[in-house]
């Protein structure tokens, strides 16, 4: 092979280290007429001051060098990073394995053995600087690939026109010999997104970056193509320490997104190879700046279409929570059904009260799981029927809470039906407490009645009286005749005594009737006065103890201090409570517990008298204010005394309440509005 078939590297620079003066002469003589550039140094020292300043391509050194030798300085060469890739080639008369084997080991690339012909020399050498030319290129491109990969890594994480630029400026000055990097990005109608990096770091200062040239560069014609500036007053960068700039359009699909900008601080810094590889990262950055584009549109559509949905469902949730409002504000009790017989609406009221369940607990659960202490069959009937039918079924109930209280509800059973099929979708159960109403009702139909038996009293009762005090004195008279033998020793005259004192007992009985009708019908005026309700039931209590009614039952009084006044007649107040403990004496014929209680309750004073007898079955408790209503025994009451007591109440501008537990007591609680000044 001849010299001219190996293709030696144009202008390659070769450093030759030889103490020998006529050696070194003779080298440079052979590899400078291969067209090569040749530098000599004497010593070890010298080669390795003159590699600090200048870039060698290959590196020829003599075995035998004074001080520090060719193969100690093969090691010094390969410990410097920046040296490692430097060809070595040692020449030595010395062809011995084990010089040569140190020579290898120190990190030499060849041994040549002097004396070599030239042609020998400059073949082996020009072999060493292509395979460094070729291993050069090679790290050139692998560089190039590495800087894109980790480019294109790091855009596929940036969403924004700030991020792209930020990541494209930083790689281009941490990957390239730049002095100074800047990349702006078109952010979406708001100017530039600008990023600049320098030696100090990043920085988003648009200041840096003369900006009006710039835009009018990038919207320039669609001819912009890359360029490199060299005068200064041409560069965009204000910073006007570097020599070039080179600026890249970033394009993609014929629209200018921005410009990639790099100044270096030589111009011959800016190679072929920097400017390629700025080419490419432009192009990367182009492909990023149409994605954050297109991303940026999408979420501003995105963002468009969620405020409307944000504010159709907070409005919906608005909506839903007034009409939960509504629905629980009413006076109602409410509840609804699908056609699978599940509760899907549970209102607050319906969470309230003894049968009170938490909403949570019932929504979803079958209706028949949640009303358990209703008619199964009953309700599923009328369900059916609502389902079926569509009509609204409404029916009226009584509850009695565990004190004793009754409650009466209007139960109202309403079809929904659906938008689309019109067939009944949900059943709405309304329940509407009517207590008041009821009681109302039944207090005005008490007091007519009342006034009717009263006015049917006030007429006959005197034309009663008469005849029946005849008919006693007769009895008497007769009584007395027997008394004084009128009629001997006959044998019926014992037995005319005994009817005649049944005669007498029954018209006196009768009178007592009368008696309480004439109290019942006539007018209540009496004296109004302050009355101390603390006397009243200290009163009473002494009363029925007298009268011993009740041989184990044991009285007690808890009376408030200082209780209010109330204005009306002590006697007939006193009247009312003699009758209800009266009453509750009877009701506990085996003994027990009569407790007479006064508190205030605001502008109200309260007597509640309670015992703890058998109590009032819930089928009396409509009746027990009605005249001659009574459960005791022929001859034991005349069912006159609480009706008495309702209208002494009701004259006092107070009322009477009762509320009694079957087995467990009765109490009757007495109302009476406190004495104003």
């Amino acid at each position: 092979m001849s010299v001219a078939q190996l293709e030696p590297t144009p202008g390659a620079t070769l450093l030759i280290v030889d103490d020998d003066r006529s050696a070194r002469e003779g080298l440079r003589s052979i590899f400078e007429g291969a067209g090569h550039r040749t530098i000599t140094v004497e010593d070890a020292p010298s080669a390795l001051k003159l590699l600090r300043k200048q870039v060698c391509d290959l590196v020829m050194v003599d075995v035998e060098l004074p001080d520090v030798d060719g193969v100690a300085l093969c090691r010094l060469l390969r410990a410097q990073p920046n040296l490692r890739q430097l060809p070595l080639v040692i020449f030595s008369a010395n062809d011995s394995e084990g010089r040569k084997v140190d020579a290898f080991t120190a990190g030499a690339d060849d041994y040549i053995v002097k004396p070599s012909s030239p042609g020998e020399l400059i073949s082996r050498v020009n072999s060493h600087l292509n395979f460094a030319q070729r291993e050069s290129d090679l790290i050139g491109t692998n560089r190039e690939l590495g800087f894109l990969a980790d480019l294109g890594r790091g855009l596929l994480q940036t969403l924004y026109p700030e991020q792209v630029s930020r990541r494209v400026a930083g790689a281009i000055y941490e990957g390239t010999n730049a002095e100074q990097t800047a990349c702006a990005i078109k952010n979406n109608g708001k100017g530039l997104a600008v990023c600049v990096f320098d030696r100090e770091g990043s920085a988003g200062n648009q200041s840096l970056v003369d900006l009006p040239r710039l835009n009018g560069w990038i919207d320039s014609l669609d001819s912009v193509v890359a360029a490199k500036l060299t005068k200064k007053r041409d560069f965009f960068l204000c910073d006007a320490q570097h020599a070039i700039e080179y600026v890249v359009p970033i394009r993609f699909n014929r629209h200018n997104f921005g410009a990639l900008i790099v100044a270096f601080a030589s111009i011959e810094d800016c190679t072929d190879e920097e400017t390629h590889l700025l080419d490419t990262a432009a192009q990367q950055a182009a492909f990023a700046a149409h994605i954050s584009t297109l991303y940026l549109k999408a979420r501003e559509s995105a963002a468009t279409l969620a405020e409307e949905v944000d504010r159709r469902t907070i409005e919906s949730e608005m909506h839903q929570r007034f009409t939960e409002a509504i629905i629980d504000t009413l006076p109602l009790s409410l509840y609804a059904i699908d056609r699978d017989y599940k509760i899907v609406a549970w209102n607050r009221n319906r969470e309230l009260g003894e049968l009170g369940l938490p909403r949570k607990k019932v929504l979803g659960k079958n209706v028949f799981e949640v009303l358990t202490k209703q008619n199964r069959e009953l309700l599923a009937h009328e369900f059916g029927r609502v389902f079926a039918t569509g009509e609204i079924h409404r029916v009226e109930q009584e509850t009695v809470t565990g004190k004793g209280d009754t409650n009466h509800w209007l139960i109202s059973k309403i079809p929904m039906r659906a938008r689309e099929s019109n067939q009944v979708s949900h059943v709405i159960t309304v329940g509407e407490n009517i207590t008041q109403r009821v009681k109302a009702q039944r207090a005005v139909g008490r007091a007519e009645k009342l006034a009717a038996v009263g006015r049917l009293a006030a007429g006959v009762v005197h034309e009663i009286n008469n005849p029946l005090a005849t008919i006693a004195a007769c009895a008497e008279s007769l009584e007395k005749r027997i008394e004084e033998g009128a009629f001997g020793d006959s044998p019926d005259a014992e037995d005319l005594r005994e009817y005649l004192g049944l005669i007498r007992d029954e018209a006196f009985r009768c009178k007592s009737i009368t008696n309480g009708l004439l109290d019942f019908s006539r007018l209540r005026a009496g004296q109004r006065v302050p009355v101390d309700i603390t006397d009243v039931i200290k009163a009473t209590a002494r009363l029925v103890t007298h009268q011993q009614r009740g041989d184990n039952v044991g009285i007690e009084i808890e009376a408030a201090e200082n209780l209010p006044m109330v204005l009306g007649d002590v006697g007939q107040l006193q009247q009312a409570v003699v009758a209800l403990a009266t009453n509750g004496i009877d009701a506990m014929p085996n003994g027990g517990k009569l407790t007479l209680r006064a508190t205030q309750d605001g502008s109200r004073v309260l007597i509640q008298v309670k015992d703890t007898g058998f109590g009032i079955p819930p089928e009396n408790m409509t009746k027990i204010f009605d005249p001659f209503f009574t459960t005791k025994d022929v001859g034991r009451g005349t069912g006159l005394g609480l009706a008495v007591c309702y209208g002494i109440l009701c004259d006092h501008g107070g009322r009477l309440d009762v509320r009694s537990t079957v087995g467990a007591g009765t109490t009757f609680t007495i109302t009476l509005p406190v004495a104003t000044d």
